[in-house]
C-alpha cells in the first residue's frame, strides 16, 4: 500500500474504523476520506486533518461520491453490535448488504485499486459451534453455509460479492473474518457492546455502587476468543497488502469461557462479585474459536497482545468514561 493516493475508510466513525484511521495517519497516509452515517458528534474518534463526511452508504449516490478519486477502500461500514443487538435486529443487520454491494459497484466504476471488506466469524456454520469445547474454526468451515441468522448471512453474501467482483472485474478484494475485537474507544453499553466491554462495564458499575453482584448472560460456560484492537489493525493492514484473495480468519486462538473472562476483569478491578446468571438472555453460539493456521502459514501473522493486557487497557478506558476521568476510592 503506497502512500500516494486517497484512502477511503467506510465506517470510519466506528470503533475499528477509528483505530484504522489513526494507524493510517501514523504510517504516513495524508489523503484519507472517512465516511460514516452517524453525526460527527457520535464518532468514536475524530481526526480534523482528514476529510470527514457524514453520509448514508446504503444510498448508491453516497457510495459513488465516497469512492470518487479514491485509490484504496477499507469497508468497515455495517449496522451491527453485540449479541444483544444482532439477535433482535436481524433485518437491520441484513440491510448492510446495500453498503457492501453498492460500494463494490462504486469502487469498480471509480477504478479503485484495492478493496478490503471486514467480514465476521458469524459466517461460520452454526452446527460447528454447539459445544463450549469447540474445535477452532477453519476458513473452509463456512461451507456448507448456515451462518448466524441475519448478520452472518449478510457477511457471507458480501464475501461472495467481493469474490465475484474480483473474478469478473479484476477488482483486487481482500477479506478478513474478524473474531470478537475489543479495546478502548469502543461501545460499552446500549446493547451494541461486545462481551469484553460489557463485562468491564458491569464490574466497574458493581465496584462503584458497592452492589457486590454482576449479571451474566447465559450460564457463563459459553466460550469465545477475543482479539485486541491493536492486533486487529496490524492484521488488517497485512491482509490488505497481501496477495490472498480468499477470506482469512483474523482473531485470537485462545479459547476462554465467559466465566473466565469475568475472573480476569475482577482481578483487574480488585473485586470479587456474586454472579447472577440470566439464562433467558441472548447468548449466541455455545463456543467459537479461531483457527489461525492459514494466516500464520501464508502471512506470518499471529496476535501479540495477551488478553490480560488488552483487558486492562480496555477496563481503564471504560472506567474513565464512566467516572468522567475522576478517580475514586471505590
Amino acid at each position: 500500500m503506497e502512500k500516494a493516493g486517497k484512502v477511503l475508510v467506510a465506517g470510519g466513525g466506528g470503533f475499528i474504523g477509528g483505530h484504522l484511521v489513526a494507524d493510517l495517519l501514523q504510517t504516513g497516509h495524508a489523503e484519507i476520506r472517512v465516511v460514516d452515517c452517524k453525526p460527527l458528534s457520535q464518532w468514536y474518534q475524530i481526526f480534523p486533518q482528514v476529510e470527514n463526511i457524514c453520509a448514508d452508504l446504503r444510498q448508491v449516490s453516497a457510495c459513488r461520491a465516497a469512492a470518487h478519486d479514491v485509490r484504496y477502500v477499507f469497508n468497515l461500514a455495517a449496522d451491527m453490535g453485540g449479541i444483544g443487538f444482532i439477535e433482535t435486529h436481524k433485518a437491520e443487520c441484513m440491510l448492510s448488504v446495500l453498503i457492501s454491494t453498492q460500494l463494490l459497484m462504486a469502487a469498480h466504476e471509480a477504478s479503485v485499486e484495492r478493496f478490503f471488506y471486514s467480514s465476521s466469524a458469524c459466517v461460520y456454520a452454526a452446527e460447528k459451534q454447539t459445544s463450549a469445547d469447540v474445535v477452532p474454526l477453519r476458513e473452509s468451515d463456512a461451507y456448507p453455509a448456515m451462518p448466524e441468522d441475519g448478520y452472518g448471512w449478510e457477511k457471507l453474501f458480501s464475501e461472495r460479492m467481493c469474490r465475484h467482483f474480483h473474478e469478473d472485474y479484476g477488482l483486487q478484494t481482500r477479506v478478513a473474518r474478524y473474531h470478537n475485537v475489543y479495546g478502548p474507544y469502543g461501545t460499552f453499553d446500549g446493547q451494541r457492546e461486545k462481551a469484553p466491554a460489557a463485562i468491564c462495564r458491569k464490574v466497574i458499575a458493581a465496584k462503584l455502587s458497592g452492589s457486590g453482584e454482576i449479571e451474566i448472560w447465559g450460564d457463563g460456560n459459553q466460550s469465545r476468543s477475543f482479539m485486541y484492537i491493536e492486533d486487529c489493525i496490524t492484521g488488517t493492514r497485512i491482509i490488505f497488502d497481501s496477495d490472498e484473495a480468499q477470506p482469512l480468519n483474523l482473531g485470537s486462538d485462545r479459547l476462554i469461557t465467559i466465566n473466565q473472562l469475568v475472573d480476569i476483569v475482577e482481578t483487574i478491578g480488585g473485586v470479587k462479585l456474586k454472579r447472577v446468571y440470566d439464562l433467558a438472555a441472548p447468548k449466541g453460539v455455545r463456543g467459537r474459536n479461531s483457527d489461525n493456521m492459514l494466516i500464520a502459514e501464508r502471512l506470518g501473522w499471529a496476535p501479540r497482545i495477551p488478553l490480560e493486557v488488552g483487558l486492562e487497557q480496555t477496563y481503564r478506558w471504560i472506567y474513565d468514561q464512566m467516572t468522567g476521568g475522576v478517580k475514586t476510592a471505590a
